[in-house]
């Protein structure tokens, strides 16, 4: 009876010391970079992230894409404020592309490169909103709970990967145009960063927005090499060769839609381009792209097939303006190495999208 209750006891010691290891274990630090829309896809990846037990959302920083910056900071905030995150700050980056006259000369770009298999051409193909309140007020018909900050995404960068040297991950799910001024501003970053994991690029498919390009690296080319080619100690991209292997069919949408139950979330998402038309079509079909990098994030171990190879993207204004290239021996001498990522465990992803974990507005 001793001897059990001295090997009761020491197993008993050893889960104490396991679970308090387990709960020392550092938090991934994360700044997401992001053309923010409500639900899907920016707006899932971010509340994916601010909700994962093992993420710490630094913050958000915001950037014309899909979205105008000052939209994407309305729709950050509002979402952010349905989760309960309020401390999450958000700031407001780039508006326009390096090269100049990029929104004047998108529909000659269009008739001269072609148009690829999407339609949608994000603030490519719309005003600019006033301010962020006025989306914000038009949008919510309310005031904003929490304020945006006052300094610019670039410098929230450069300020927050200083402040945690070697362990911040950018989640650059949007145009690169933030990162890269970051980086071209404050050079000394670029060993400080720990990972940069991209939504952008198609190395073995078309492009989605020309044929030859994918809307990320499209909208702003300029930055999207100066980014890839920065000597950063991690590159993953997760491009249109993973992203369009990923359908979201009727059945995931009303299996999150049950998740979300009656929550605000669950509003937001019915009232998206996504929910607008699976009601109207249950043969309705899409991608979750930036989803998928949220994902990858808080479980790395969902990725099933990669590549490495060397990587850069053509700034070259031309009907290849802005494909992603890939090298798997010789490269261009400036060109670094990352990861692309190819397949993943979608039957893990679709568990972890719809676990109510990651949904804190839909367990109140």
């Amino acid at each position: 009876m001793k001897i059990a209750r001295l090997i009761g006891l020491l197993f008993f010691f050893l889960w104490l010391e396991v679970g308090a290891i387990f709960a020392d274990s550092p938090k991934e630090k994360v700044i997401l970079d992001t053309d923010m829309v409500e639900a899907f896809d920016d707006g899932v990846a971010m509340v994916l992230l601010a909700n994962a037990p093992n993420v710490e959302l630094l913050g958000v920083t915001t950037i014309s894409g899909n979205s105008w910056v000052e939209e994407g900071v309305a729709f950050a905030l509002r979402q952010l404020e349905i989760e309960g995150h309020n401390s999450i700050p958000v700031a407001a980056g780039l508006l326009y592309p390096l090269r100049p006259d990029r929104f004047e000369l998108f529909n000659l770009e269009r008739q001269e490169f072609g148009r690829g298999q999407d339609t949608w051409v994000g603030s490519l193909g719309y005003k600019e909103p006033p301010s962020w309140r006025d989306v914000y007020a038009k949008r919510y018909g309310s005031a904003p709970k929490i304020q945006p900050l006052d300094q610019h995404g670039v410098d929230f960068i450069i300020d927050t990967v200083r402040a945690n040297p070697g362990q911040v991950t950018i989640a650059a799910i949007g145009p690169c145009g933030n990162l890269a001024l970051a980086i071209r501003k404050a050079p000394d970053i670029i060993p400080l960063i720990k990972r940069v994991i991209y939504m952008g690029g198609a190395f073995h498919r078309p492009g989605n927005i020309t044929p030859a390009a994918e809307f990320n690296w499209y909208f702003d080319p300029e930055a999207a090499k100066m980014v890839v080619r920065a000597p950063f100690k991690e590159q993953i991209v997760v491009g249109l060769d993973v992203c369009e292997n990923v359908i979201f069919h009727a059945d995931n949408y009303n299996r999150l839609l049950k998740t979300l139950g009656q929550s605000e979330q669950a509003k937001l998402l019915r009232r998206s381009f996504i929910g607008q038309n699976f009601a109207k079509d249950q043969n309705f079909s899409f991608f979750v792209w930036d989803v998928l990098v949220a994902a990858i994030i808080i479980d790395p171990s969902l990725i099933t097939q990669k590549e490495e190879a060397f990587i850069d993207v053509n700034d070259q204004y031309g009907l290849s303006y802005g494909q992603s290239l890939a090298y798997l021996k010789q490269a261009p001498p400036l060109a670094q190495k990352a990861t692309i990522i190819l397949e993943i465990d979608q039957n893990r992803f679709w568990d972890l999208l719809t676990d109510q974990k990651y949904w804190a507005s839909a367990r109140k």
